[in-house]
């Protein structure tokens, strides 16, 4: 089954009922083609499939991408079909395959901030910043990597014994980037993950 198919198929993935009908509609497939689509998802214990309406749960969009990403498709082109939350999951989803452990959407007060996704491995902080650009412009990576550079010293002052790292995750970024914050103290290291990068992650 092609490529294309498989990725279209990634926008039919709701929680809740879908008809084999609806689920075509929005692959622009025949309804042969929809039914082994959601037939091959539900062998592989994403979503229910009674033959006719499969039942999708949250967090069965993203098991579909990791799905997708074993059957070789570049997980690029698969994060185009996801949201923003999504986005963050995925991320998340791919640190917990590599063994760190995971914490999600951390608000940290006085001032409030939110830290996207935090993967620790090894007593090491893994702060990252989900940015799911179609595109963006220097100017905003820039202001983004300042902000959370300031969201890794706040969390680094709130949490006893922390070692921490910032990190900002996109895909539209064609090569590897450092930014150094310099302060009265040190440099502060800030790594633009690129979409080969996380490809390179994904690959498990």
């Amino acid at each position: 089954m092609n490529q294309k198919l498989w990725l279209d198929g990634l926008d039919g993935i709701i929680p809740g009922g879908v008809s084999t009908t609806d689920f075509s509609k929005v692959i622009n497939a025949d309804k042969n083609t929809a039914r082994k689509i959601l037939e091959e998802l539900a062998r592989n214990h994403i979503g229910r499939f009674d033959g006719e309406v499969m039942e999708f749960d949250d967090g069965d969009k993203i098991k579909a991408v990791m799905f997708a990403l074993e059957k070789g498709i570049p997980v690029d082109e698969a994060a185009e079909h996801l949201d923003w939350k999504d986005f963050e999951g995925l991320t998340a989803q791919i640190l917990d395959i590599k063994d760190f452990a995971i914490i999600r959407n951390l608000i940290l007060t006085n001032p409030r901030m939110e830290i996207d996704v935090i993967g620790i491995k090894f007593g090491v902080a893994m702060l990252i910043d989900c940015k799911h650009w179609k595109r963006h412009s220097q100017s905003a990576l820039e202001k983004a990597v300042l902000k959370q550079v300031e969201r890794t010293k706040q969390y680094v002052a709130k949490t006893k014994g922390a070692i921490a790292a910032p990190a900002i995750v996109t895909l539209y970024q064609d090569k590897v980037e450092l930014y150094q914050q310099r302060s009265n103290s040190s440099n502060i290291p800030i790594c633009i993950i690129c979409r080969r990068v996380l490809w390179q992650l994904g690959r498990h």
